[in-house]
């Protein structure tokens, strides 16, 4: 069981293997995630602030570590992706013999670009999972925590992370009207708001 960055997602055919950057790795936005999760646990108030001085870089094994503590089945996570993986992976490989309009030898080439690729896939699907599971994590805590809003420095990820959250929020029990908004303060420092619309 182990986390790491492997890149965007890769598209697989006949004359290769290409990388569709519109569907990057969540690995990318784990630290960010990590970092606001933090920022909330150690932090009593309902409104929250996310400075350049909380960054941090942290490493795959401590981004699991962490993560353990906020995503309880992360272990069932694994386990679960892996055999997901394996199904996916059975259907690119039977699409492709199947594969009428493909000759034998690009037939061939593209089994073996797949193969080339198969725990690329696993890793890349694993870390959109756990990634997946840290954002609810992330709406459970803001949810227990009662946070009204969370104001962070543009950078770092922050709002890729909490863009995707307003979704999770949205669907959450109970649901959470979440809106985002962005501003400059007096010093012309840019920041972002993830505001719960509590007030």
């Amino acid at each position: 069981m182990k986390l790491k960055y492997v890149g965007a997602y890769p598209v697989v055919t006949h004359k290769g293997i290409e990388f569709d950057q519109t569907k990057p790795d969540k690995y990318t936005f784990l630290n960010a995630l990590v970092e606001i999760l933090e920022v909330i646990d150690k932090n009593s108030q309902s409104d929250i602030k996310i400075e350049a001085k909380d960054s941090q870089e942290y490493s795959a094994d401590t981004l699991l570590n962490i993560l353990k503590k906020y995503c309880k089945n992360i272990e069932n996570i694994f386990e679960e992706k892996e055999q997901k993986v394996e199904d996916v992976i059975a259907n690119y490989i039977n699409s492709a013999k199947n594969n009428p309009n493909r000759s034998e030898d690009e037939k061939r080439a593209i089994l073996g670009n797949i193969s080339i690729m198969r725990d690329y896939y696993k890793q890349y699907m694993i870390n959109g999972k756990i990634y997946e599971c840290a954002l609810h994590a992330l709406a459970d805590e803001i949810v227990s925590k009662h946070i009204d809003s969370i104001t962070f420095v543009i950078g770092r990820n922050y709002g890729m992370v909490l863009s995707s959250l307003v979704q999770v929020l949205q669907d959450h029990k109970p649901p959470v009207d979440a809106t985002m908004e962005f501003f400059r303060d007096d010093s012309g420092e840019a920041y972002g708001k993830l505001d719960m619309n509590r007030k």
